[in-house]
């Protein structure tokens, strides 16, 4: 997702896997919305890896789920996440309102902190105060 490699830096790969040998980065996020699909998406892609089905040496640092609506999910999409969970370190990021319009948020919330540690980033925050 675009807006996350504005934020935390990285590379945006789209919908593929990154391919090391290629020099692409080996240690990677998976992100997906918290809609059914963006859930299923993730379960499929998390299968890849666990399959051999994904190109060899990836690190997988965390599954990245960012909030499709405001709000409380529905049960059924927690317990998605909570299957999700069994399999990989989950982190989630709530729903930011300015990116749905293309704008910066003001503020960045707390799991940005999260996920900037664990890939050994700074925030770019430009235009957002942290």
């Amino acid at each position: 997702m675009t807006s996350l490699v504005e934020v935390l830096g990285g590379t945006d790969v789209g919908a593929r896997w990154p391919d090391p040998a290629r020099g692409e980065p080996r240690r990677v996020l998976l992100v997906a919305r918290t809609s059914a699909r963006g859930l299923a998406s993730a379960s499929q892609a998390l299968g890849a890896l666990r399959d051999g089905r994904a190109p060899q040496g990836l690190e997988l640092l965390a599954v990245v789920l960012v909030a499709d609506a405001p709000g409380r999910l529905p049960l059924g999409l927690l317990r998605r996440i909570r299957v999700l969970r069994s399999a990989a370190r989950v982190l989630r990021v709530p729903w930011i309102p300015a990116w749905r319009t293309g704008g910066t948020p003001r503020a960045l919330p707390r799991q940005f902190d999260r996920l900037a540690e664990l890939m050994g980033s700074e925030l770019h925050t430009e235009g957002a105060a942290s």
